[in-house]
């Protein structure tokens, strides 16, 4: 008699190794599993790739803010107005920069305080928890 064994078929009196039913299954949930992680981590660079832009659209302003306080000594940062810091903006800008939050809000950038911050309502916007991180605000 032959002894048969579960990943082996006898077909037209060969004997084959095939896969069974458990190792197939074992290796589409690997595979679904590989899949939802690389989802999860696209979509959280994503995030990070939103906050590092805002970051710099920041850094412009503050820069701007910088100059502007460089060629008019006898003005404060309290007093600033976007039109004033608009000709510092770089790449001939014509309004300050327009920054969305990851939930898709249009955000402010709060002017008298330096460095600037964003503002969602009235409240200072950081998600990343970190205030000199260099995501979602002006770093070190």
């Amino acid at each position: 008699m032959r002894s048969y064994r579960a990943n082996l078929i006898i077909m037209n009196g060969n004997l084959k190794s095939g896969f069974t039913l458990l190792e197939m299954t074992v290796v589409i949930m690997l595979l679904l599993s590989l899949m939802g992680l690389g989802l999860f981590v696209s979509t959280k660079y994503g995030d990070w790739q939103t906050g590092r832009s805002a970051s710099e659209q920041l850094r412009n302003v503050y820069s701007a803010q910088r100059l502007y306080l460089s060629d008019n000594p006898t003005a404060t940062v309290a007093s600033i107005t976007s039109a004033q810091l608009i000709p510092y903006l770089t790449g001939d800008a014509t309004a300050l920069p327009v920054v969305k939050s990851l939930d898709g809000v249009t955000l402010t950038i709060k002017l008298d305080v330096t460095p600037p911050v964003f503002l969602k309502g009235t409240a200072t916007y950081d998600p990343s928890g970190q205030p000199l991180d260099s995501i979602w605000d002006v770093g070190q």
